[in-house]
């Protein structure tokens, strides 16, 4: 079963525009499958992960790219970076767009590459999980931004509410395609499985880290944390290594599309600001899964319901951009009076606020930090109550209660 992507229209136009292609994202986030649905033309198609072929394309570039002839799409290119110099020949001699659409996973290592070898020649998009329009497919295809052009596209579509039970359940379960098409499969085996396969492949490719266990208690300790502000210093002491091994684990769960840190906005606005970025997991199965919230029941009864919905609303806005082929210009306040916007979202020299908020009712108190922004003499757009409602409601003039079936 296929359910349709938000990326398959932006892959299809870059295309048009690049010889090469590159989707990037986390593993099992349906990279390959949405490149073939996107097939207009028959590519061929090879894998790195195959050590046969992996071996070729590092060993023998010129001959793999002989071998398999544009157009081509090349699965977790990030194992041989010994080809970006001849598919940069290639399509230098060619002067074709769409020859090459990429994978890969491990951002950091690839990236590198990428800009060393075809700069100007490639596009790169960010793919995650599922995102909550498409599994319910709302057929929204726009950006999140609360303004009135969006909201009003979006009361034309007269979207379905998601019941509180069936919104945890989705948190609970996670936006990975295979534990969404098939219902039936085991959770815990698969994200087990999963774990198992990210630290085998990914990190020890990246990284010698001294105890895979001690990684796992590190992971452990930065999901019970999703939604708050990253404090390197208190999880070294929790975990015991030093905030030197904290920072460089961090950074590498940042770069392999695990957690997203979400920072501060600083521009004009006091200086008595939070520096601290706030780190959320970019899928909150995974985090549910390494915080041991092992039912949707559990999880929304129990303590982590607010921070894991918090997270969920995060990613689905960061979907929202990155999907579409864009960078997410998201940020949140926190100053050291403990005032707090949860995010905000910077559009044309405008901020648009956003609260995220577990109740059904909101009211104006929820929004009483919003007025920052117009002392500090910053342009405000319209802002938003992201919570439980079950419709769309205005709570003033400029801010409206948004029901998590909006994002």
């Amino acid at each position: 079963m296929y359910i349709k992507r938000t990326i398959e229209t932006i892959i299809n136009k870059t295309s048009k525009d690049y010889p090469v292609l590159l989707v990037t994202g986390p593993r099992q986030v349906g990279k390959t499958t949405v490149l073939k649905e996107c097939e207009k033309k028959k590519f061929n198609y090879v894998s790195l992960d195959k050590l046969s072929e992996r071996m070729m394309a590092k060993e023998t570039p010129e001959l793999f790219l002989q071998t398999y002839k544009a157009p081509l799409i090349i699965d977790e290119v990030q194992y041989a970076p010994e080809l970006f110099p001849y598919i940069k020949a290639i399509v230098d001699e060619k002067q074709k767009n769409g020859m090459y659409w990429l994978t890969g996973s491990q951002q950091f290592q690839l990236m590198k590459n990428v800009t060393e070898s075809l700069a100007g020649r490639i596009a790169v998009l960010r793919l995650l999980g599922f995102s909550q329009r498409e599994l319910l497919n709302t057929k929204n295809d726009k950006s999140f931004i609360p303004d009135t052009n969006y909201i009003s596209y979006l009361l034309n579509k007269n979207i379905k509410n998601i019941e509180i039970n069936e919104l945890y359940e989705k948190i609970w379960r996670g936006a990975f395609p295979k534990i969404n098409v098939n219902k039936t499969m085991s959770w815990e085996i698969f994200y087990s499985s999963y774990l198992e396969t990210y630290i085998e492949r990914d990190i020890k490719n990246l990284s010698n880290i001294s105890s895979e266990l001690l990684f796992v208690k590190f992971m452990t300790a930065l999901a019970a944390r999703t939604g708050q502000l990253l404090n390197y210093a208190d999880i070294s002491k929790d975990i015991g290594v030093s905030e030197v091994t904290v920072k460089a684990w961090v950074s590498l769960l940042r770069t392999s599309g695990i957690i997203y840190l979400l920072e501060p906005y600083y521009k004009n606005i006091t200086k008595r600001m939070i520096k601290m970025p706030k780190v959320y997991f970019l899928d909150t199965g995974f985090a549910c899964y390494l915080t041991k919230w092992n039912t949707p029941e559990v999880l929304q009864a129990g303590a982590a319901n607010g921070a894991m919905l918090e997270t969920y609303v995060v990613s689905e806005i960061i979907k929202s951009y990155w999907h579409n082929g864009r960078q997410a210009p998201i940020y949140f306040y926190r100053d050291k009076d403990k005032k707090e916007i949860d995010i905000l979202i910077e559009e044309n020299g405008t901020l648009y606020p956003v609260e995220i908020k577990m109740t059904d009712m909101p009211n104006k108190d929820d929004i009483k930090n919003f007025n920052i922004l117009e002392e500090s003499k910053l342009k405000m757009g319209q802002g938003a109550v992201i919570c439980l409602a079950s419709k769309f409601i205005p709570l003033t003039k400029k801010i409206n209660v948004l029901p998590i079936s909006y994002i």
